[in-house]
């Protein structure tokens, strides 16, 4: 199979609903990350997304939707707080799970009774959305466990030959996934941390809890069960106040030949003073938004990324400490 990476036309919006109408997969832009979509109504189309990325199939998918679509074809019930949410933040990254009507795929939700709905806000994606009007059941646009893609050439770097067509939005503004809220109780409870922060979410709902996975448990949320964005080299994760420890490693490991390089945000590459550096920026919004091009660069180079933590641990930066802890495999 030839992979294309067209530009978002009519011409490349008609191919992507010829392909997905025939159960095939197409990876499109959201703001967050690419993701690899396929119709959430036909089971083998969504089983397919699982075998096209090696993923397992206990980890549930998200399904998307644009601005427009009626919400109450697919889930049972919107609770106050959520419709509040959904004024305040939606279109964005921000994934709301709700009950079920059970009108997708089973293979969707890997068994749950519950739904994960996301209406991003990339014009490009809308675009797409709008044009096939179907929820599209779409994870990250990579293999299982590499690092995500933010740009429609690291799609084709991971799927080249799985998939006919990349639709190109650019580069994604975001750069880590959505945030994913349950909707399902009285109160929302954070199940993936990310862009749309707890803080933001407590500030429109009143209150807002956050879920700790334990082992062995069903993953309520994609990204919660197995090691996550990870790059195709040697990696490790020092905290902030383990930032000379890091510098240290990395001088001995230079030392000996190895191609070492450190990721960390502006504040501590400035401080650290290091000739090889993956830095991250200054801002949260820079610091998530260049996380994991800075993953798939550094994998190109470095034998061995040493992360360090950025001080900041709340806010996006909660969503920012999350991925770094799944792609470094730490016990931060």
């Amino acid at each position: 199979m030839n992979t294309k990476i067209s530009e978002i036309d009519e011409s490349s919006l008609k191919l992507s609903k010829e392909i997905i109408e025939d159960g095939g997969a197409v990876a499109f832009p959201t703001e967050t990350v690419y993701g690899l979509g396929a119709n959430a109504f036909n089971t083998a189309a969504v089983e397919n997304i699982f075998k096209i990325k090696g993923r397992p199939n206990d980890n549930p998918l998200i399904v998307h939707v644009h601005k427009d679509y009626d919400l109450s074809a697919l889930v049972d019930f919107v609770p106050d707080y959520a419709v509040k949410l959904a004024k305040a933040f939606l279109p964005g990254p921000l994934t709301m799970v709700y009950k079920s009507k059970g009108k997708v795929s089973p293979a969707v939700s890997c068994g749950l009774e519950t739904l994960a709905v996301r209406i991003p806000s990339h014009e490009g994606a809308q675009r797409f959305l709008k044009y096939l009007n179907l929820p599209i059941a779409a994870p990250s646009a990579n293999v299982s466990k590499h690092v995500s893609p933010t740009a429609a050439e690291h799609v084709f770097y991971d799927l080249n030959g799985k998939i006919e067509l990349i639709l190109n939005g650019g580069k994604c503004s975001g750069g880590i996934e959505s945030t994913v809220l349950d909707c399902t109780g009285e109160a929302p409870v954070v199940l993936r941390s990310g862009l749309i922060t707890r803080e933001m979410i407590e500030k429109v709902a009143g209150s807002c809890a956050e879920y700790v996975y334990k082992e062995g448990a069903a993953a309520r949320s994609p990204g919660m069960k197995y090691k996550h964005y990870s790059p195709a080299c040697r990696t490790s994760l020092y905290a902030y106040e383990e930032r000379f420890a890091a510098l240290a490693e990395y001088k001995s490991e230079r030392g000996r030949g190895v191609k070492a390089f450190i990721l960390c945000d502006n504040q501590t590459a400035t401080e650290l003073k290091a000739e090889y550096v993956l830095n991250l920026g200054s801002t949260e919004n820079e610091i998530a938004a260049n996380l994991y091009s800075k993953l798939r660069e550094g994998e190109g180079m470095a034998d061995y990324i040493i992360a360090i933590a950025p001080e900041k641990q709340n806010g996006v930066m909660a969503g920012v400490m999350n991925r770094l802890k799944k792609a470094c495999g730490s016990n931060l």
